[in-house]
């Protein structure tokens, strides 16, 4: 380490948002440029700072900060300077010159103890005056707030934010409960908080360390789809956590219950615990999906003829439950249209969307994903929008500090006579909860997809708990049409989710098996499929082709995969920039993937001059893009998303990001690819299930192989077991429907 030292002469570059900067220093003549998190620093500041050189490739010589505090300036000169430097507002060279000729050294004391002083310099108010001093305050306690909080190991950008939530605050706060951060701070979580704790010395048996656990242990299981856990296995994974007494834990649960911060509810089964938040997530969404559950009375033969008609414009053929599902579209406020691939679901939706619109009602269409809605939209020829766009997401955070607000909710309603959500599979609680705060009364409400794929990779079981709940209209499509009689791909889905093993035949056209019986011979196959005889076989880009694998740890898993897969498919190149972050390398050219939502972030859409014509904020846990630019000088990365949303992410918020020429079965919901490549060979069996290769094998739309053991493949098809999920929409369902109304 080093420590170097100098005024800052110039800002190069400043991210405000994760305090990232470029700066030019100058001490005794000589200029140094310094890089790193440089947050509230300002032209005219004396910075010492603690650190490496570094040799930049493009830009030379640099200084790369570790840790640096703001040094006050102390002879008349140096004030001079930085008061005129522009760093407090308001104040330019002739003023910071009139200021300091009346105070001299003891300008910052005046500033900082008396600064109603101020106004007796020619050209300052007394508002004028408070308004400096209070800048100068400002960015002190700033600073001393900065080192005070990287004594507990905290990054310079952590402590900006934690320093913008809750100013001089944070230092009782630190010392009394420093829990609070994990529940206030999105990006701290308990671990980071657990570990200031022990640094500031706080017991391992405190209070608030217990309670900030369990809340830990609820907001872990959201991560893996539940919306609560039995108590039994909450003790069990908090005393493995904080190594406590699971009695100790009694007395804590009870007092969260009384605070609100906790649900128990008594079942069968034993007792059960939600974060609050998700069990009135549940409740409310059970409760306005029954306030939508209105019968209307119809006149049925006058629809079957409104259909024959439609059936004739269209040149197309229902059959029985596809007319059902129109008829109970026109008859009920809710309604769940389920079935498997090659079933009419689209054909179905067509004709609802053609029947009320000759009724002159207003429709609108939406999907979880952006290529889900873009599938709908071309299938239909009318516009669909993601759901996070159809409710207008603003990118303000909600009452959890986490989660985006949306402009539509139960204030400002959605203005339609129909809505159609397609790919219901994919859509959790927290989603569907928003959706419904938005959907008025009297409005219709139809809800379509494929209940025996994967469920949402959020939190709860929507689709699967509304149908269980036996509380709503449900029209199950049976039926493989004729044109998709001709597919095996769809035939054999089918095949799959009832259980009946699929011939290997040599023939098939779209349904491929490739044996290969270790791993770095089945990625070598892989990597030949995607790269050199798919993309012609199939007539799509080897970035439209899939990789799709059970898990993200071992010889196949994902993380694996994308090393290798990336190094074949987009090497290295003088003419590509890349980066090397703590998570990967990513490169110019890259498939990439967002992991989680992010609703603040902005992107734009650019005309072909590179002016923006649409804005907008949020990308969305599954999104896909490609990275168009790594600027080494910025720090920052530029992908392009789906319709064409260009997406500026500091190196720091890459960490949202991963490689994505190999995903996840779970990750691919809601998406359709010209081909899919799926490696198998072993995996864990709770993982290595029907419902995983059923929707895996779903998403592709001309043609899947399977390259690996095709007993592995059999043995997932005779495996009907699923990782348990724990959700209760259904029975909120069921309590409220024998609740008078």
């Amino acid at each position: 380490m080093e420590t170097v030292g100098g005024y800052i002469e110039h800002i190069v570059y400043r991210n405000e948002e994760t305090g990232y900067a470029v700066a030019e220093i100058v001490d005794e003549g000589k200029e140094l440029t310094i890089v790193g998190i440089l947050p509230q620093i300002d032209e005219g500041e004396y910075i010492d700072a603690e650190g490496m050189r570094t040799m930049h490739p493009l830009y030379g010589e640099q200084f790369s900060v570790q840790s640096f505090q703001i040094r006050v300036p102390e002879d008349k000169a140096a004030i001079e300077h930085y008061l005129g430097s522009g760093a407090i507002k308001g104040v330019g060279t002739a003023l910071a010159a009139r200021i300091v000729k009346k105070f001299g050294e003891d300008t910052f004391r005046v500033i900082e103890e008396e600064p109603e002083r101020l106004a007796q310099v020619k050209g300052i108010s007394e508002k004028m005056a408070l308004k400096i001093g209070s800048q100068v305050a400002e960015k002190r306690d700033m600073r001393e707030a900065m080192i005070y909080l990287q004594r507990y190991g905290i990054s310079l950008n952590l402590a900006a934010r934690i320093f913008e939530q809750y100013g001089n605050e944070l230092y009782r706060i630190i010392e009394k409960n420093p829990y609070r951060l994990a529940e206030d701070i999105s990006g701290i979580g308990f671990r980071i908080a657990d570990d200031i704790a022990m640094k500031a010395g706080i017991e391992v048996d405190s209070d608030f360390r217990i309670r900030s656990g369990i809340l830990y242990v609820l907001q872990q299981a959201l991560g893996n789809g539940h919306t609560y856990l039995p108590e039994e296995e909450v003790r069990e994974k908090t005393r493995e956590l904080l190594q406590v007494d699971p009695g100790e834990l009694t007395r804590h649960i009870s007092d969260m219950m009384m605070e609100k911060k906790i649900v128990v509810r008594d079942t069968p089964e034993g007792r059960i615990l939600y974060a609050s938040r998700y069990y009135y997530m549940e409740l409310n969404s059970a409760r306005m999906l029954h306030d939508l559950n209105i019968s209307t009375p119809v006149k049925s033969q006058e629809i079957l003829e409104s259909i024959g008609k439609i059936e004739a414009e269209e040149g197309i053929t229902l059959d029985e439950l596809q007319r059902q599902a129109v008829l109970e579209a026109a008859a009920n406020g809710l309604l769940i249209v389920t079935g498997g691939p090659g079933t009419g679901k689209t054909t179905t939706i067509l004709t609802m969307i053609r029947f009320f619109e000759a009724e002159e009602m207003e429709i609108l269409l939406a999907a979880p994903t952006g290529r889900a809605a873009k599938r709908m939209a071309e299938a239909t020829g009318r516009e669909a929008k993601t759901i996070h766009r159809l409710l207008e997401v603003n990118g303000a955070p909600d009452d959890s500090g986490v989660q985006g607000n949306f402009e539509r909710n139960e204030l400002n309603p959605l203005e339609a006579d129909v809505i159609i959500i397609d790919e219901m599979s994919m859509v959790d609680i927290q989603l569907m909860y928003s959706l419904l705060k938005a959907v008025p009364v009297g409005t219709r409400l139809i809800l379509v997809g494929d209940v025996d794929q994967l469920p949402s990779v959020g939190p709860g079981n929507v689709l699967r708990d509304m149908i269980e709940s036996q509380c709503f209209h449900v029209v199950k499509l049976s039926r493989i049409f004729r044109q998709a009689e001709h597919s095996d791909i769809i035939v054999g889905a089918h095949r799959i989710n009832r259980g009946e093993r699929i011939e290997k035949k040599s023939g098939s056209r779209d349904f491929l098996f490739i044996r290969r019986e270790d791993a770095n011979a089945i990625i070598n196959a892989s990597i030949t499929l995607v790269s050199r005889k798919l993309p012609a076989y199939v007539g799509a880009s080897m970035y439209d082709i899939q990789v799709m694998t059970p898990m993200r740890k071992g010889a196949l898993g994902v993380e694996r995969l994308n090393v290798i897969l990336q190094h074949y498919l987009n090497p290295p190149d003088e003419g590509k920039a890349e980066k090397e972050l703590p998570h990967g390398i990513f490169r110019e050219g890259d498939k990439v993937m967002q992991t989680k939502n992010n609703y603040q972030i902005e992107w734009e859409v650019r005309s072909r001059y590179g002016i923006a014509v649409e804005k907008g904020t949020g990308v969305f846990n599954g999104d896909m893009g490609l990275v168009r630019q790594v600027n080494l000088f910025t720090e920052q990365i530029e992908v392009e998303f789906d319709e064409g949303r260009m997406v500026t992410y500091s190196f720091g918020q890459a960490e949202e990001l991963e490689l994505a020429y190999a995903i996840t079965v779970h990750k691919s919901q809601g998406s359709e690819y010209p081909a899919v490549v799926i490696p198998l060979l072993s995996g864990p069996r709770m993982l290595m299930n029907r419902n995983l290769l059923y929707t895996a094998v779903t998403r592709a739309k001309k043609c899947v192989c399977i390259v690996g053991l095709p007993e592995t493949f059999d043995a997932m098809v005779d495996n009907a077991a699923e990782q348990r999920r724990y959700s209760s929409l259904d029975e909120r369902l069921r309590e409220l429907a024998v609740l008078p109304h």
